[in-house]
């Protein structure tokens, strides 16, 4: 297998003084039918080594479990239409800043929660502290996307949760292939670890490999890598 980096980025990075590898594994396009096993087995099973960590982005396993709705589909109710007024719209994602995004964070937050956030968000916006609506409604709500014109089809036309059970999911991938499996929300901007197979990993260290987001989903259908310590 021919290793190359997606354009703009690079297999290795240096962190803590030690090299890896981190190998972009291209894949089929990943629908709600298929089971993430099969598809992480076939696709690493010519490139995994034993001790290598197999990184799978989030996006894949929220579709794979069904957490992935086309918007065409959906009905925003009158709460999330009026609560998306409050959003601040990065122009870096979507995030929960459009009615369909709103209304799967109302379904899988819960209203409680959501209006929490919102109060939050309110207080701490003046001190130009941003982040506080996210830090309260957690990783449900923080992992939440919508439609975007760089997403591959038919999925730029989608709302998605964010994966259930991650960490679960990744213990149990761990069992199936042999390797650690971590499930990661990244881009351009940062990460964040949703779900590891062992709870004894650095969030910190598992970050910093990727801190410059090697994966990309559009057309180079990339979603996961593995990640391999660079022997001198």
């Amino acid at each position: 297998m021919e290793i190359k980096a997606n354009e703009g980025k690079q297999i290795n990075i240096e962190v803590d003084g030690v090299e890896y590898m981190r190998i972009p594994i291209k894949t089929k396009l990943v629908t709600k039918d298929d089971d993430l096993g099969d598809v992480l087995d076939e696709y690493t099973k010519e490139v995994r080594q034993p001790g290598d960590m197999i990184y799978v982005s989030e996006k894949i396993v929220a579709i794979s479990q069904g957490r992935a709705f086309p918007i065409d589909e959906m009905n925003p109710s009158w709460l999330a239409k009026f609560l998306v007024k409050f959003v601040y719209k990065s122009p870096h994602g979507i995030g929960i800043s459009s009615p369909y995004t709103m209304q799967l964070a109302l379904e899988d937050v819960g209203l409680p929660r959501i209006l929490l956030g919102c109060a939050a968000a309110a207080v701490t916006k003046p001190f130009g502290i941003r982040g506080a609506f996210y830090k309260v409604c957690g990783y449900r709500a923080r992992a939440i996307d919508g439609p975007a014109d760089g997403v591959i089809a038919p999925y730029n036309r989608y709302a998605k949760m964010a994966p259930d059970k991650p960490h679960k999911v990744a213990k149990e991938m761990k069992e199936r292939l042999g390797n650690d499996v971590i499930i990661i929300d990244a881009n351009d901007l940062g990460a964040n670890i949703l779900g590891k197979s062992d709870k004894n990993l650095n969030d910190k260290f598992l970050c910093a490999l990727f801190k410059d987001n090697p994966l990309c989903q559009n057309s180079q259908q990339t979603p996961v890598a593995v990640v391999r310590k660079v022997e001198k």
